[in-house]
């Protein structure tokens, strides 16, 4: 039987990025990043009267590697983003009480920056993903990134022109 592990989510962070570091590899302190951070899903829907209904789905999520610290510098409580990953089930037994506990999380392997820098909504977006160091952002985090040239007019488009282009 086959099996696949696939979770997209995109949603906004419900809190500051925690990063660590493990006691072996090649990160700043001699280990690999590690960086967790929450994030909150929303859906709506209307029921059978019509009337809109809404619940948010909190989702923790657990980033490695050069993702780990992009996403420490650059996200912020509040930011959208959409992550790509997998489900993680985690069970241990709590030190107090001794009651087994269970936890599911989201291991992200993708961490696309939703929005600007500067505010929690908005267009314009980042990848938070391995980057080349030649295309590394130069300046100061308050640097906006340059719209793309439309190939159909010749003049910059904004993101949310992009995105009403699509067709579906």
């Amino acid at each position: 039987m086959a099996n696949y592990n696939r979770v997209l989510l995109m949603g906004n962070l419900t809190r500051d990025p925690e990063i660590r570091y493990s006691a072996a590899g090649g990160g700043r302190e001699g280990g690999s990043a590690i960086c967790k951070f929450g994030l909150a899903v929303n859906r709506t829907w209307k029921n059978q009267a019509g009337e809109k209904q809404e619940e948010t789905c909190f989702v923790d999520i657990t980033v490695f590697g050069r993702t780990a610290e992009n996403c420490n510098e650059y996200l912020r409580k509040g930011r959208p983003v959409f992550v790509e990953g997998r489900l993680e089930f985690s069970q241990w037994e709590d030190r107090e009480s001794g009651q087994k506990r269970s936890k599911l999380a989201v291991v992200a392997e993708n961490v696309q920056f939703l929005g600007s820098r500067d505010c929690a909504g908005g267009g314009g977006g980042g990848g938070g993903g391995p980057r080349r160091e030649d295309s590394a952002p130069r300046g100061g985090h308050d640097e906006a990134p340059a719209p793309a040239p439309s190939a159909r007019s010749g003049r910059s488009e904004t993101a949310a022109e992009v995105i009403d282009d699509i067709p579906f």
